[in-house]
């Protein structure tokens, strides 16, 4: 697991986004260092979402979607120059799934829009939600909004369609970068997590169902057999 984190941070330079942070001395910034920790620690993924006895779940939920907003954003970033409007003029995932753009103000009914277009404004639009102190306060004084895990739920649920776009249309450019056990590692985290909360539907989990069943049964985060 340190290799996947040391990855990622060899490659910032490439993120997609400026990375959020937590402000030192926090209590969520304390959160998501135990929870970075753990992943340090080699300990087996499923256990590692596992909240933390005496943790409030908004804040365990929160920490993990920043999170998760940091590390999809980084690893898109070191393909984002294979996936152009040439190469991948809708944001699909093979024949099977295609997926369209609404945000309910600049586009008001779903359109279709080349992948790189699309996950620019996707991660545009999760910037704006995790820096809006209304929905993501930063005071433990603040409570979250009645809405907050739904708000999660949406965010998490379009990152995982950055995952089917990556793994379906651009595996093999990770593979160049000899990145695969890294993504694998990433996205088995992710799974793990929204699954242990419900904050991803089964439903929208399919597109990736056979991937992710070969995944599990591999021993280790690497490439699957």
């Amino acid at each position: 697991m340190s290799s996947f984190l040391e990855f990622l941070q060899s490659n910032k330079h490439k993120t997609f986004r400026p990375k959020k942070k937590f402000s030192p001395g926090t209590m969520r910034y304390n959160l998501h260092k135990q929870a970075v920790a753990t992943l340090h620690s080699g300990v087996d993924l499923k256990a590692a979402v596992r909240m933390p006895a005496n943790e409030n779940l908004d804040d365990w939920i929160a920490v993990h979607t920043v999170d998760f907003f940091n590390r999809i954003n980084l690893m898109y970033g070191t393909i984002a120059d294979a996936c152009t409007p040439a190469t991948c003029p809708t944001m699909s995932g093979g024949l099977k799934y295609e997926y369209l753009w609404q945000d309910g103000t600049a586009y008001k009914k779903p359109t279709r829009l080349p992948a790189q277009e699309y996950i620019t404004k996707l991660m545009d639009w999760i910037e704006t939600r995790i820096n809006d102190e209304n929905l993501f306060p930063t005071s433990m004084d603040v409570p979250f909004p009645s809405d907050f895990r739904q708000t999660c739920k949406k965010i998490l649920t379009r990152l995982f369609r950055v995952f089917v776009h990556i793994y379906i249309h651009h595996f093999d450019r990770i593979v160049q970068l000899s990145a695969e056990a890294h993504a694998n590692t990433l996205y088995k985290h992710f799974y793990f997590f929204v699954t242990e909360y419900n904050l991803v539907s089964t439903k929208e989990l399919e597109a990736l169902k056979d991937m992710t069943n070969k995944l599990l049964a591999c021993q280790g985060p690497g490439k699957p057999r």
